[in-house]
């Protein structure tokens, strides 16, 4: 009888990782929306919650009125001067750790809607994670954006290099 590693005795038996990426695993798999639809793109956000697109396929399914309950917002829409307060403030309420996806190009860049009563970029009030472009983005653009956003909680790189 030789000298057996613990390699030898245990064989593929065991899963090795770190607890970082277990909890990165289980963040990313149970991303929950808190919805604040604002204009034309809510209609689109709504849509990949339905059973043509279903959402919950990744993990989303679970759409949440109340800020304490989400861990992330889906800013769709235009927001407007009167609206940034409040935005903030459901924000605020948002558990840590918390994202924001700023979902087509008004809440993005405040797309065709520059002047004086419109926010010209959530991020001036929220920080982003994801932006999504489109006027409005489709709902498969949108389960692409949570897609994106499950492998960057995860700690992978968002868009693979060639080698």
């Amino acid at each position: 009888m030789g000298v057996e590693t613990l390699v030898d005795v245990l064989g593929q038996n065991v899963l090795t990782t770190t607890i970082g990426k277990i909890v990165g695993w289980g963040r990313a798999n149970s991303v929950w929306p808190a919805q604040f639809g604002l204009a034309c793109c809510a209609i689109e956000m709504m849509h990949t919650a339905g059973p043509q697109f279903d959402l919950g396929r990744f993990g989303s399914e679970a759409m949440r009125a109340s800020p304490r309950q989400a861990d992330l917002m889906i800013v769709s829409g235009r927001v407007s001067i009167k609206m940034a307060p409040v935005l903030r403030q459901i924000y605020d309420q948002m558990p840590e750790p918390k994202w924001v996806i700023a979902m087509g190009a008004c809440a993005s860049s405040a797309g065709m809607f520059n002047n004086y009563a419109i926010v010209q970029s959530v991020d001036k009030i929220v920080p982003v994670d994801i932006y999504l472009p489109g006027c409005p983005p489709r709902p498969e653009a949108l389960i692409d954006a949570v897609v994106k956003l499950q492998r960057k909680i995860r700690g992978e790189p968002l868009v693979k290099r060639p080698a």
